[in-house]
């Protein structure tokens, strides 16, 4: 069957001169839309999705980008049957003395037959399983780790937790999807002459992954916890990625977090401001009792120190309390009397100059 081009750039809907940003935004929206979780059945989305993600594996990859464009769609002239991979040496048939030949070699069950005839001696980056996004962070992306294995890709997803949560530390579970060789058919898709039907002709068929990550006490919210060689499988021997964790944290009803500080209102009455009290604040180690001295003003502010949120490297932030003068409502006959004789000792409101 004769090997068919593949036109990298129709496929992602990006222009020939497309930067990285560019290629990496339109693989992202085109992935999500076809990904097998979203169309879950679906043959050609199923397809399509694999057309997506062979596309993206060339044209995010200098080296194969490069090759790519060079040879163009004319490739098929440079192509030899000969063993030895691809090459550059001077003197050679393509251009810059390129020769291209079908490599079966390696972990490319995924990828088409044009893919093995131009990378197959490049070989495939770890990529992304399940609905998770590969975690762009320098240092961390997908690589050989050896001759024989390739490094897994890494996985990042978003999870949710409360501002308790985030200041006593946690623990979440995550499940995703990941890829592995059908063992009806040993990744060949194919039965006998028939298409295999555990992996409808893909030779991969999906796997559940369950991992426990502990968040540490003092995480923040957009901030990334790292769960090591808990990300995407490797190849050949290759080790795991990584998992990153994106951490959202969700408001609290009391206390406005700043930094490793939080900030709360307390209404107190009237009375309390004026003669002192000793009340009872809530934070987020429990009701502590607080010392309101006499002739508070409202507005002003008190610090708990050490009632924040722990800093990751040790030490706690402080809580700071604004306390807020309420006004009674629904007066009684002698509690009016009373504020009237109150009003008879201090005729000048503050609000007045002495």
């Amino acid at each position: 069957m004769p090997v068919t081009y593949k036109d990298y750039y129709q496929i992602l809907g990006v222009p020939k001169a497309a930067d990285a940003k560019a290629i990496k935004s339109a693989y992202r929206k085109l992935a999500r839309k076809y990904h097998p979780d979203q169309n879950p059945g679906n043959k050609a989305a199923a397809e399509r999705f694999k057309e997506i993600n062979e596309a993206n594996e060339v044209l995010s990859d200098p080296e194969k980008r490069q090759r790519y464009d060079t040879l163009g769609p004319d490739w098929e002239r440079y192509a030899t049957a000969g063993p030895g991979g691809f090459d550059g040496q001077p003197g050679g048939p393509g251009p810059g003395g390129y020769r291209v030949h079908v490599d079966q070699s390696g972990d490319l069950g995924d990828f088409s037959d044009f893919f093995r005839t131009i990378f197959g001696d490049l070989g495939a980056r770890g990529r992304q399983a399940g609905p998770f996004e590969r975690a762009d962070v320098e240092g961390h992306g997908p690589f050989r780790t050896s001759n024989r294995g390739r490094r897994g890709g890494d996985l990042e997803t978003e999870v949710e937790i409360s501002l308790d949560e985030a200041a006593a530390g946690t623990r979440r579970t995550v499940e995703f999807q990941e890829l592995e060789v059908c063992g009806t058919c040993g990744g060949t898709g194919r039965q006998g002459k028939a298409t295999c039907p555990t992996c409808g002709g893909s030779g991969q068929v999906p796997r559940a992954n369950r991992v426990e990550v502990k968040i540490p006490a003092g995480v923040r919210d957009g901030s990334r916890v790292r769960a090591a060689g808990e990300g995407g499988a490797g190849s050949g021997g290759g080790t795991r990625g990584d998992l990153y964790l994106r951490i959202r944290v969700t408001p609290h009803p009391l206390f406005e977090r700043r930094e490793d500080d939080l900030h709360m209102e307390l209404p107190i009455a009237m009375w309390e401001a004026a003669l002192g009290s000793d009340i009872e604040v809530p934070t987020l180690r429990g009701k502590v009792s607080m010392k309101i001295p006499p002739e508070t003003s409202g507005g002003r502010t008190f610090r708990l120190p050490g009632y924040g949120v722990p800093h990751l490297k040790g030490g706690k932030g402080d809580q700071y309390v604004r306390v807020r003068i309420v006004a009674p409502t629904g007066l009684s006959a002698r509690e009016r009397a009373l504020f009237d004789e109150l009003r008879s000792l201090r005729p000048t409101p503050p609000r007045d100059p002495a």
